[in-house]
């Protein structure tokens, strides 16, 4: 500090360093002995000026300092250069340390000569402390945040790129931290997501209004998906400056799963109500007819209504039955599946007439709208039928009395597309995906009586999906009515009409033994199959059985598995070594419709594996066939 000595006497000069108390300012000579000493020195320091002039400064560090020689360095730097500044513990009279700032500066005079140095020194002890609390502070808050396992905890910068990763995020993720950090946060979200952008929509939510929270899948490093609670926070500076995102990532699979359970549960003790009241249904009406049927003196017109009650209802059941096989293919994932050309509007004409009399129960119009050309695709007709019957029938159960129902079929953006709408109900829209689930039917339960047992739109969907298609419901809410649409990949057309539609042929006929050990199954299939022209016999053991087919040389024999005796399994290896020409093809008709019972019949011989029960154009068709068919 220059001093101007035509306007500062040196003694006020003098006196100003001396009373300074905030900091410790003294010279030393050139080898380090105190030569001065202020009234900050003192209080800083604790040596009063008798006790300290003429040691040498090296008495306020302490020893492991001393003995490395760090008094002396400092003297070296700050004459060598000038100047020394450093911070660190210094030692006070009493033996007590302190944290000290010093800054050394060497004197000389006007030629050069090194005359001594000045030492200025400030006690920040208390901002050490505060400084050292606080990265204390912030290590330890640093270790609870890495060492957390149960949450994956990271930082994103403004782009979203990861800059910090803790044992939490790398055993939810499984990413390591060396080959996570710098890259950009998207890779936890599935194609589709961020096809749809999800990710760059997340942090703009966040940036916007500060922070956003989200559950959905996610996908950690080996490919798997789990179901995650996220909560992103923007992190701005004291200027208002986005720094970043804080990222808290839970994994809930095992919550969801345990919901997804309860929520299985209770569909499926609905369903198991659902199942009970339909099948009680149609069997009150069977029972009713029956009775009257035996009654004496019944008219013959009143026969015939009954026949056709019986013919409705066990129709009736033999769907829920179909619905019940249905629900053990999808859930094996083993929904069989023919290839061929389908023509759409066949489809459409066929799904139409199979639902016509739930249209006509509710007294609804339908309207048909077909295209000149109808479009093609490549799959299973009756399956596809199938699918549209659900969704026909659907429109007719949940419209009201006089409603209308409308079902379109066009070529859309290279795929054939059926929509089905309706003026009914409409869908809640936190059931439009619901729906597709297992075992789940919209409206209360009491409201649900007769429409079916809840598995008709998750098979329509996985029908849809078998033949890489999809199925979407759409309503704009209760009371406004629903629209399903069915989008298919379009398919070449036959190159010929003949290709297309092969030309009926009558069936021809068969010398047929019918093998069950229920005496009325046996007879009414008897009696149907020489309706149909066939010549039958019926055995109702394995015995009789094999004592008629050597007299009787069948071409087709039906053959039930579960029977006393010999069951159908022994009976159908014993057959084929009977000297019978031509080998009979043998024809499971049977309960029994697992993989492992076909597996079974199979191995013992048969041709092919029916379960009860069997459609009358089916039979038909299976009787006709001729050498051995694929079991199915």
């Amino acid at each position: 500090m220059a001093v101007d000595k035509r306007f500062v006497d040196p003694l006020i000069f003098q006196m100003m360093v001396e009373q300074v108390r905030d900091y410790a300012l003294f010279l030393l000579d050139p080898e380090g002995r105190v030569q001065t000493w202020n009234n900050g020195a003192q209080r800083i320091k604790g040596y009063q000026r008798e006790d300290i002039v003429g040691k040498h400064f090296s008495v306020f560090y302490e020893r492991e300092a001393v003995e490395r020689g760090w008094p002396a360095y400092e003297l070296k730097v700050a004459a060598s250069e000038g100047r020394f500044e450093d911070e660190g513990w210094r030692l006070r009279k009493d033996g007590s340390r302190f944290w000290a700032s010093v800054v050394i500066t060497a004197l000389r005079d006007a030629e050069g000569k090194l005359l001594g140095y000045s030492k200025i020194t400030r006690d920040l002890t208390d901002r050490m402390l505060h400084e050292e609390a606080l990265r204390q502070s912030e290590e330890r808050f640093r270790l609870l945040i890495e060492g957390v396992t149960d949450y994956a905890i990271f930082m994103l910068d403004p782009e979203g790129v990861i800059s910090s990763w803790n044992a939490g995020a790398e055993r939810i993720f499984g990413h390591p931290r060396g080959e996570i950090i710098g890259k950009h946060f998207s890779r936890f979200f599935s194609d589709a997501d961020i096809e749809a952008g999800k990710p760059w929509e997340e942090l703009a939510a966040a940036r916007s209004a500060g922070r956003v929270e989200s559950e959905a899948w996610r996908v950690r490093k080996d490919g798997t998906r789990f179901w995650s609670r996220a909560v992103v926070t923007a992190m701005h500076d004291a200027s208002g400056r986005l720094r970043g995102f804080a990222k808290v990532t839970q994994d809930l699979t095992d919550r969801r799963h345990i919901k997804d359970l309860e929520m299985a549960a209770k569909n499926v003790n609905e369903f198991i109500a659902t199942l009970a009241h339909e099948l009680r249904n149609p069997l009150a009406p069977i029972r009713t007819a029956v009775q009257v049927m035996g009654t004496r003196g019944a008219a013959e017109e009143a026969r015939e209504a009954m026949r056709q009650t019986i013919d409705r209802q066990s129709a009736h059941l033999a769907r829920i039955v179909d619905d019940m096989l249905d629900i053990t293919r999808i859930t094996r994932g083993v929904l069989h599946m023919e290839r061929a050309p389908v023509d759409l509007a066949e489809v459409v004409a066929a799904a139409v007439e199979m639902s016509a009399p739930a249209v006509q129960a509710g007294r609804h119009s339908l309207e048909v709208d077909l295209p000149p050309e109808p479009p093609w695709t490549e799959g299973d007709a009756q399956r596809l039928t199938q699918l549209l019957t659900n969704l026909v029938n659907n429109a007719a159960r949940y419209t009201p009395g006089g409603g209308n129902i409308c079902v379109r079929l066009r070529e859309e953006d290279g795929s054939a597309v059926v929509r089905v709408r309706d003026t009914g109900h409409g869908i809640e829209p936190e059931m439009l995906e619901r729906i597709f689930d297992m075992f789940v039917q919209g409206r209360g339960q009491l409201e649900r009586v007769g429409t079916g047992l809840g598995v008709g739109l998750a098979l329509a969907r996985r029908i849809a999906e078998e033949h890489r298609g999809t199925l979407s419901a759409a309503s704009e809410g209760p009371g406004r009515g629903s629209e399903f649409t069915l989008r298919l990949p379009l398919g070449p057309a036959p190159r010929s009409v003949k290709e297309a539609t092969k030309a009926k042929q009558q069936t021809p006929l068969r010398r047929v033994l019918v093998v069950d050990d229920n005496v009325d199954a046996a007879s009414t299939l008897e009696l149907l199959l020489k309706s149909l022209g066939h010549e039958a016999r019926v055995a109702h053991d394995g015995g009789a059985a094999l004592r008629i087919a050597a007299e009787f040389h069948p071409q087709v024999v039906l053959l039930d598995i579960g029977m006393p005796g010999l069951d159908g399994y022994e009976i159908a290896r014993r057959l084929r070594v009977l000297p019978l020409e031509p080998q009979p093809r043998i024809i499971a008709v049977t309960g029994w419709g697992q993989p492992a019972d076909r597996e079974r019949t199979q191995a013992a011989g048969f041709d092919l594996h029916l379960v009860k029960p069997v459609d009358m154009r089916e039979l038909g068709r299976v009787i006709g066939e001729r050498g051995g068919a694929t079991l199915h």
